[in-house]
């Protein structure tokens, strides 16, 4: 049987690019500031991303510049779309409530199963690039095809 680990390493941790550990801390707060600690998550991933100089790896740059930008654009389709349609169709309206509810749900969990894409691409050392909304990722990314 051949021997699969030579360095006494695990295999796990030999192939482990450079950033991956910031994209998937990135990915991760991106998630919790949906689902857990909305507003905090955003402030220590705002802080990472400012924190990111020119010798960021592009792995992790391209992960931090995505959840910003994808943060952002969640913030302002869950609140202020939520808040337009509740200005227009009035409080009391029942149909109002039903397009709130239904707008959010479905708004609110693709942006969550989005970030569990970027969260699988960061353990699995790739950049991707959020639908409509990401940003363009920087030269030398890993895991990136031609028109991407």
């Amino acid at each position: 049987m051949p021997r699969l680990v030579e360095s006494g390493l695990p295999p796990d941790t030999e192939a482990t690019p450079a950033g991956a550990g910031l994209a998937i801390a990135a990915e991760s707060l991106y998630l919790a500031n949906l689902l857990l600690l909305p507003g905090i998550s955003f402030l220590i991933l705002l802080y990472l991303a400012l924190r990111a100089g020119p010798d960021t790896p592009p792995l992790a740059k391209a992960h931090l510049d995505q959840t910003l930008t994808a943060s952002l654009w969640a913030g302002g389709l869950l609140v202020v779309v939520n808040a337009l349609i509740l200005l227009l169709g009035g409080y009391t309206g029942a149909h109002t409530w039903v397009l709130v509810i239904l707008y959010f749900t479905v708004c609110h969990s693709t942006l969550v199963l989005l970030g569990v894409v970027g969260l699988s691409k960061a353990m699995a050392g790739q950049c991707w690039r959020y639908p409509l909304v990401g940003r363009p990722l920087p030269a030398g990314c890993p895991g990136t095809t031609a028109h991407a």
